[in-house]
């Protein structure tokens, strides 16, 4: 299809090694005003990107992180985080308290809004030939990391971004059928058994040729070798530290 941004998104990968070139201040300036063009509920822009280059910071992120030696190898780490302390200094000016941060629907509308600026993020660094990997270690140990880079009360990471020129490109990974995600009308469950089978086969055989034969681990294997346990659990601490009491 003759179009870049499709291309661009069709062809992305996940990039876990990086030679030491930086990063130019003008691509990482693009990377930040597609962040802050993207759409936010309410247009709150609950969204903040701390951008580290200083290689002990990264050194320590990259440990906080689970030992991900990619972020302090590639030259940018970015962490998106949920941001509600404007909010808090908007309610401020206008004589009115911060009652959303009470509620769950503050996370998502701030995961959301992060998600979205990410996505932008994502597509951009790539268009200008960059490689990234996202960081979901960014939550293993929150509260360090919140020290770390200085975060104020009603601020939270959610994801960080490795941002550097690749030295090598990984495979692509596949996806799940699109029938599995694309449901017409409405919610169809009768097949999504099947065609979850019919995926794990496919990804164990990517597995197999990844790793010369030593690994065959499939996506639901994966999948509930993650979810079958609260594997950050630091997170629920993290919100009440930084101000957010769900009732």
């Amino acid at each position: 299809m003759n179009n870049e941004v499709y291309n661009t998104l069709m062809n992305h990968r996940s990039i876990r090694s990086y030679t030491d070139r930086p990063v130019s201040d003008m691509d990482l300036q693009q990377i930040i005003e597609s962040v802050q063009a993207a759409p936010s509920s309410i247009n709150g822009q609950q969204v903040t990107v701390i951008s580290v280059q200083d290689p002990a910071t990264k050194a320590k992120i990259a440990e906080l992180a689970g030992n991900q030696v990619w972020i302090a190898q590639a030259p940018v780490f970015l962490l998106f985080c949920v941001d509600y302390n404007r909010a808090r200094i908007a309610a401020d000016l206008n004589g009115e308290e911060l009652v959303i941060t009470d509620a769950v629907e503050s996370l998502i509308v701030g995961a959301a809004d992060v998600g979205l600026a990410m996505g932008n993020a994502i597509a951009v660094a790539e268009s200008l030939g960059l490689g990234i990997v996202p960081i979901g270690g960014a939550r293993r140990q929150p509260l360090e990391l919140i020290e770390l880079l200085g975060l104020p009360e009603y601020v939270f990471p959610v994801s960080g971004l490795v941002v550097g020129h690749p030295a090598d490109l990984s495979e692509k990974k596949h996806r799940l059928p699109q029938a599995a995600v694309w449901h017409k009308e409405k919610y169809h469950t009768e097949d999504l058994e099947e065609l979850i089978k019919h995926y794990d086969e496919e990804v164990s055989a990517y597995m197999q040729k990844r790793t010369g034969g030593k690994e065959s681990r499939n996506w639901s294997q994966t999948i509930s070798s993650f979810y079958n346990r609260i594997y950050y659990p630091q997170v629920r601490q993290m919100l009440e530290q930084q101000g957010f009491d769900f009732k």
